[in-house]
Formats: C-alpha cells, sequence, structure tokens
C-alpha cells in the first residue's frame, strides 16, 4: 500500500508507540502529530468518534483506530515491507492475539489503577500492586527462556507489550515494587528489546518522563 500515513498520537501512549514500533519496524514513511488529551483536536475527534482515543493511523485519509487494530492493519497493509509481526501459522497468531489483548486487560488496568489510586488509599494501591505484579509474573512466564515473544526475534506480542516498559518505573514508584527484582527475566526482555532493536529504542520516551506526566496528572485529577 503506497499514501499518505498519519499518526495520531501523545508520546507517553504504550498504545500510540505500538504503531510507532510497528510503522518503523516495516519501514513505513509516516506523519506524527502530538494530541494534547486535554483539548483533543476536531482531527482526533472526526477520526475516532466512537472513543476520541489515541492512537488513529489515518493512510489516504481513512482512519484505522485502535492500536491491536491498527498493528494488524499495518501488517496486512504493509506486507511487502519487512517482517511479518504475527506469524502465518493459525494457532501461532491467535496465541499472539491472546497475550497480546492479556497486556490491555490485565497489566494495563491494574498499572493504571497503581498510579490512579488516590493519595494514602493503602489497600487500593496494595490491591493494584498484587494484581500488577501478578500480570507480569505471568507475562514473564510465558515469555519463558525465548529472547522475544516471538521467538528470536520481535513479534506481534513484543510490539504490544514493550511500550509498557517506560511506565514500569511509574508502577514501581507508586506501588513500592521493583520489576527487576519481581520480574528479572522480563526486565531483561524489556532491555534487550530496546538495545537490539532501533524501531524500539526511537519509539519510547524516557521513564522520567512519563512519571512526570503522569504526575501532572495526578494532580490535574486530584489524587494527591
Amino acid at each position: 500500500m503506497e499514501g499518505v500515513v498519519v499518526l495520531l498520537n501523545c508520546f507517553v501512549s504504550p498504545f500510540g508507540n505500538r504503531v510507532r514500533i510497528a510503522l518503523k519496524l516495516k519501514g513505513v514513511a509516516y506523519e506524527e502529530k502530538a494530541e494534547n488529551l486535554a483539548a483533543k483536536s476536531p482531527l482526533l475527534l472526526s477520526s475516532n468518534p466512537v472513543h476520541g482515543k489515541v492512537p488513529v493511523l489515518i493512510v489516504d485519509g481513512k482512519p484505522v483506530c485502535e492500536s491491536l487494530v491498527i498493528l494488524e492493519f499495518i501488517d496486512d497493509a504493509f506486507s511487502a515491507a519487512g517482517k511479518p509481526l504475527l506469524p502465518a501459522d493459525p494457532y501461532s497468531r491467535a496465541h499472539a492475539r491472546f497475550w497480546a489483548s492479556y497486556v490491555d486487560t490485565k497489566l494495563n488496568e491494574a498499572g493504571v489503577r497503581v498510579w490512579r489510586s488516590p493519595k494514602g488509599a493503602t489497600a487500593a494501591v496494595e490491591a493494584a500492586r498484587k494484581d500488577t505484579v501478578a500480570a507480569l509474573k505471568t507475562l514473564e512466564a510465558e515469555l519463558g527462556g525465548k529472547p522475544y515473544f516471538g521467538g528470536d526475534a520481535l513479534g506481534y506480542v513484543d510490539v504490544a507489550l514493550v511500550p509498557f516498559a517506560p511506565w514500569f518505573l511509574t508502577y514501581e514508584r507508586f506501588g513500592g515494587f521493583t520489576v527487576a527484582a519481581e520480574c528479572p527475566a522480563l526486565a531483561a526482555w524489556a532491555e534487550r528489546c530496546a538495545r537490539e532493536n532501533a524501531c524500539v529504542a526511537e519509539s519510547l520516551p524516557e521513564a522520567e518522563h512519563v512519571f512526570q506526566f503522569v504526575c501532572g496528572m495526578r494532580k490535574a485529577f486530584g489524587l494527591d
């Protein structure tokens, strides 16, 4: 597929940064438009009228929404460019989709509760911490001894999960734990992803920048 490719994103969004990684991995040229989520642009609202959220990938004026849907769209639309994100085998594809969905429904949900719990809500933070660590340990077990979830190279699940790595510091500071201590193999995987893949290193924000962004959101939400 050829055409003008535009990504609507916010620099800290793990969902939008999935799309960054996939586009860079495929070598697809694109323009990124930064969104202020406190004052969403008319383009974002018209491109994603149902949810009004990033990311949105616009190809020749046609919007595609929801990050995991976008990853599969990129894999299909730019199939001639680079290595496929999803494996060819139907079972392996279903397996990868399951774990990518797990990231969104388990890790992300628990991680959000860690940093969005009000100051002093000790029981809520502890419950969120336990759920976050449990999700991370489950993902680490799925990784096993492989260098990547995709095997020997970056794949669909890796692209779905690694944008959460810059958020680990935020989870740690608000949750009172460290990923390296709880899940050393997963921490090493995250480092490997960035060290061995320029598409990852060039797409992710600094962890400290994510933390400062979250601190600003907590103040805006009246949580501190």
